[in-house]
């Protein structure tokens, strides 16, 4: 027979449920394909116990199975999954406990904070669809007494209006499922409200810069084209050099003579001619 699936397990992260198991090593020619089945509290108690099939997950080539559209409440949910090959069905490995959503693991949500004037305009993705964001807003130095907004996940963003002007606010956001079950808070996010009014006063300062740049500049091309040589003489007047950068200074260096070469001459006899000489002086010397 076609053995069991084995290690049946299942993974639950921000309400996205899926059921994991080993791949099987027939001895068929074929490839082995998996089915999963899921009993809900109304199965058991309504349907005598029967079993519904996963609509995704039948007949699939691989160990896994996205179950979060089918375990739509927060009942208690029997799983079972088999394969088969060819024609051939291996017994039901049932997962060991029954599984609740509510027993999901949520993940810091993802904030982002953006300055609309004199208000606030939080986002957070990655939400499930029926979380809800808790968003705390207090001003810097008043942590303890935050502003609290609970916002249904498909109405985000959030917007926090009418903000002191100058005034430093942070935010922090959870995503909060039921009553007991919410994720850890992002760290504080602290931004400047500028007001209403800078949307326009930050161009006409940045305009208004530019404008007296370039009115500079252009005084002074016009100062230095125009100018007559008597005045610019009087405001341009050459200054003489230092004395260490003056050329007419006079570099006096001391040469030696070097001493002339003794040479001595000297006069060389090869070994050959020394030895015949010194015979004929043997031979003079006889007679």
């Amino acid at each position: 027979m076609l053995p069991a699936p084995s290690r049946v397990s299942i993974e639950s992260v921000d309400m996205r449920h899926t059921l994991r198991w080993l791949p099987l090593q027939p001895h068929c020619n074929s490839t082995v394909l998996y089915s999963v089945q899921f009993q809900g509290e109304f199965e058991l108690m309504f349907l005598n116990g029967s079993w519904v099939d996963a609509l995704e997950c039948q007949k699939i080539h691989h160990t896994h199975c996205d179950l979060t559209f089918d375990l739509g409440s927060d009942s208690d949910y029997n799983l079972r999954v088999r394969g088969q090959c060819s024609s051939q069905p291996s017994p039901w490995t049932r997962l060991s406990r029954p599984f609740n959503r509510r027993e999901t693991v949520l993940t810091v949500p993802k904030m982002s904070v953006k300055v609309v004037g004199d208000a606030l305009q939080v986002s957070v993705e990655k939400l499930p669809l029926t979380a809800v964001v808790k968003v705390m807003v207090w001003k810097k130095g008043e942590e303890l007494q935050p502003d609290v907004y609970m916002t249904p996940a498909e109405q985000m963003p959030l917007v926090v209006a009418a903000l002191q002007e100058g005034a430093e606010y942070c935010i922090k956001a959870q995503t909060v499922l039921g009553t007991q079950l919410h994720s850890s808070s992002t760290d504080p996010h602290c931004v400047l409200i500028a007001g209403p009014d800078a949307l326009w006063k930050q161009p006409i300062t940045v305009a208004v810069t530019v404008i007296i740049m370039a009115g500079l500049l252009f005084a002074v091309f016009w100062s230095i084209i125009h100018c007559r040589p008597d005045a610019c003489q009087t405001y341009f007047q050459k200054e003489p050099l230092p004395l260490s950068l003056r050329s007419d200074w006079d570099v006096q260096i001391q040469i030696s003579v070097e001493e002339e070469e003794l040479c001595k001459q000297i006069h060389v006899v090869p070994a050959h001619l020394e030895d015949q000489s010194n015979e004929l002086n043997i031979v003079d010397f006889v007679e």
